[in-house]
């Protein structure tokens, strides 16, 4: 149950960089906001109920990793980032290491 909670954990991780973006382009900054924090809340306590299970440095590389491979997706498909394959292939890295460890644990 240890690894859905980290799951659940870093998809909420996802949530704070997109409420912050939207908060930048939009014109209710104050909503946005209150929503990335409110993510970034979820996020930090979902790590810390995996935690307990998993030890610290597998659950926040795994954490960060699924993290940033989701919001550079998410950029990618919703605000334009550049996409190119020096980049997609940094991204494939990290979710290469997110395997690994949760296999090696």
């Amino acid at each position: 149950m240890s690894w859905f909670y980290l799951l659940i954990a870093a998809l909420f991780e996802v949530g704070w960089p997109v409420g912050l973006k939207m908060a930048e382009i939009s014109a209710v900054k104050i909503a946005w906001i209150i929503f990335a924090v409110l993510a970034m809340a979820a996020s930090g306590f979902f790590l810390y109920v995996a935690q307990k299970e998993i030890p610290i440095g597998t659950a926040y590389a795994v954490w960060t990793g699924i993290g940033a491979g989701c919001t550079f997706t998410v950029g990618v498909l919703f605000f334009h980032d550049a996409l190119s394959l020096i980049r997609c292939a940094g991204v494939l890295r990290i979710i290469c290491g997110v395997i690994l460890l949760k296999y090696g644990a």
